[in-house]
């Protein structure tokens, strides 16, 4: 193996924490894996992993030169997506991260039209419900919901979102509808997990009013949360994306409409150096373009 395929083998071996799962994932032989390490560790004249029967974990040293490691496959790939692709032409792999309901109704469209309008791209996206590192992860675009706290990115403004409080017909007809954030105490409430999790809902012109709601019950799925209001549940904190099918379709209900926060930004965070990737440049256009047409208003 070259400098750079054996780097790819340890940062593998790192992300596993196995040399067979590695050696999957690379689609070549355990016994590569286990010498491109060997190579590598003699090269460097130290030890990168502990070895067992049972597991793989990272040395102190190992843990120092993962994060440069990372850096350096990265730097390659864009490099390599510039000059394949030219300034003008998307060609390589774009690689996408997005909260997972907001990628699957609205990153998603965009990027099969993009998919399908240039054969020498490909893409991975990941959905999740929580923020992940861009840079340690290598990833070329990710979407975010709320103001952005990666001050080193660059970040592209596409659109605003805005925090709905839904409650379904049925448990509003038994319950009553809160007329104000303070009765919310009186009322079962449904808390989920990810980037919003917690009991602590805002409220007011500038969201400088903070209702402390005791679940009544706790899920940690955005879908399972939609679901246990629509079943009568209790009442949900959710945004005005994940909650306007359920309300077009009159299974759900908004109240406390006039007492909602400011809205929160949704944005798209790259390092500078991406926005030069041809593919990145049309997947952010795709997605100001998704914007205007209004799609998660």
């Amino acid at each position: 193996m070259d400098r750079f395929e054996t780097l790819t083998a340890f940062v593998a071996v790192a992300d596993q924490r196995s040399f067979a799962a590695a050696a999957r994932a690379l689609a070549i032989s355990p016994p590569a894996i286990t010498r491109a390490i060997a190579s590598l560790e003699r090269h460097l004249e130290v030890r990168l992993f502990h070895r067992s029967t049972r597991a793989v974990a990272l040395t102190d040293d190992g843990a120092a030169f993962l994060d440069r490691a990372r850096r350096i496959l990265i730097d390659l790939r864009e490099a390599e997506q510039i000059v394949m692709g030219g300034r003008s032409v998307p060609r390589g792999q774009l690689y996408l991260t997005a909260p997972v309901m907001f990628g699957k109704l609205h990153v998603l469209p965009a990027l099969s039209a993009l998919l399908a309008s240039h054969e020498g791209l490909s893409a991975r996206m990941m959905l999740i419900d929580r923020n992940v590192r861009i840079v340690e992860e290598g990833i070329d675009v990710a979407v975010r919901i709320g103001t952005p706290a990666d001050s080193a990115l660059r970040v592209v403004a596409i659109g605003s979102v805005q925090q709905t409080i839904v409650a379904s017909p049925e448990y509003l007809a038994e319950h009553g509808a809160p007329a104000s954030p303070s009765e919310l105490k009186d009322h079962r409430c449904i808390i989920g997990s990810g980037v919003r999790a917690g009991g602590a809902w805002a409220f007011g012109p500038k969201g400088e009013t903070i209702i402390d709601v005791a679940p009544r019950l706790t899920v940690n799925t955005v879908d399972a949360t939609i679901a246990a209001a629509e079943a009568g549940l209790g009442l949900a904190n959710l945004l005005s994306y994940q909650t306007a099918q359920a309300i077009a379709a009159g299974r759900l209900v908004r109240v406390l409409a006039h007492d909602a926060p400011p809205p929160m930004p949704v944005s798209l965070l790259f390092e500078g150096g991406r926005a030069a990737m041809p593919a990145v440049r049309l997947f952010i256009e795709a997605m100001k373009e998704r914007a205007r047409q209004r799609a998660w208003a």
